[in-house]
């Protein structure tokens, strides 16, 4: 494991101080940069366990002083701010339901400005990658100099492999976007279940990302809140020794390696070339459709695409649902450039 990959873990939930500390008991020879432990938890629904509050926080301070571990919180007010920071705590994140108010994260932000501890920002639950970005913005104003992104999905309609799905795209942009603040993982968050967690937990190594935020309990079955997804932590060790971490190549001669990119290279300019020209036919349509009062959208030819492009992906080996994802993408820009068109020929 790299020096500098960053190891964050502990209970979904600090329910007693008994699990707290059986947790970071467990966790004492980890490795571990931060012991975590949520004690205010925003819930969707009213009447669901919204965290132990302020009883939690002298819990965590025997694990700084009993255990030896350094330990961070959610915080989602101004009130949190205060509490944590006159109680010691070392590091605090903002979670992704906090994330998606602009307004909450510049309280969060004013309350924070001077004070020198880590701060990490979860990507907000919708995928939007601005609103991710502004809120580490906000941060940086406020005068943060220690910041962290932690990458925990998306919430996206239809979503049934993930609880939430990863997008990595989004994250790799953030970290395209913001090179020098360390991009963290939650596979916990992102499969909502502990047999999954590894293997998101390994592809974010693959893809680069700076360290893990992993739920861990004592006993995840019955655990108060999240438990189909958190790891003990004799596993949660497993998983760290399962971790195969590789060189990036940057810098490095790999002629195969250089090969195999210039052919991506070549087939990407050729599918671009394809699209223009695709696109070209859809503006044609659009006019076409102008010009004998139909509508855009043609649901039927639609359905028959998809079935073609099902078929197609088979034949191909191909992902039916990779392509499908595809499609549509390409028909939403598709039915943009017949608009576009029409709007043209009206004017």
């Amino acid at each position: 494991m790299k020096a500098s990959f960053t190891l964050i873990a502990g209970p979904c939930s600090a329910e007693s101080r008994e699990q707290v500390l059986a947790a970071a008991e467990g966790l004492k020879d980890a490795g571990l940069s931060y012991f975590r432990a949520g004690i205010w938890k925003p819930r969707t629904r009213p009447g669901a366990f919204e965290g132990v509050g302020s009883t939690g926080l002298p819990w965590l301070q025997e694990v700084q002083r009993e255990v030896g571990l350094k330990v961070c919180i959610e915080v989602a007010k101004p009130r949190h701010i205060e509490e944590a920071l006159e109680a010691g705590i070392d590091m605090v994140w903002v979670g992704a339901r906090t994330t998606a108010n602009p307004f909450q994260v510049q309280d969060i932000a004013d309350a924070l400005q001077g004070v020198n501890i880590p701060v990490a920002v979860k990507n907000p639950t919708q995928p939007d990658l601005a609103l991710w970005s502004g809120a580490v913005e906000r941060m940086q104003r406020a005068g943060i100099q220690d910041l962290m992104a932690v990458h925990r999905g998306f919430t996206v309609h239809g979503q049934k492999t993930y609880r939430n799905a990863p997008l990595w795209q989004i994250p790799i942009d953030f970290r395209n976007a913001h090179p020098d603040i360390p991009l963290l993982n939650d596979p916990s968050h992102i499969t909502g279940q502990r047999d999954m967690v590894p293997d998101v937990a390994q592809m974010s190594v693959d893809l680069g990302f700076d360290g893990l935020m992993v739920e861990v309990h004592p006993d995840p079955d019955q655990a108060w809140t999240d438990a189909a997804q958190q790891l003990t932590p004799k596993r949660f060790v497993e998983l760290l020794q399962e971790l195969d971490f590789r060189s990036d190549a940057q810098g490095a001669t790999h002629e195969r390696l250089a090969a195999l990119r210039s052919e991506i290279d070549v087939i990407d300019e050729a599918l671009v070339e394809l699209l223009a020209r695709r696109m070209g036919v859809s503006e044609n349509i659009g006019l076409y459709k102008k010009d004998h009062g139909l509508t855009i959208l043609q649901n039927a030819r639609w359905k028959q695409i998809l079935r073609q492009s099902a078929q197609l992906a088979e034949g191909q080996g191909l992902d039916a649902a990779f392509i499908e994802d595809v499609y549509k993408a390409i028909h939403q820009a598709s039915i943009a450039a017949q608009r576009k068109v029409i709007r043209d020929r009206s004017k």
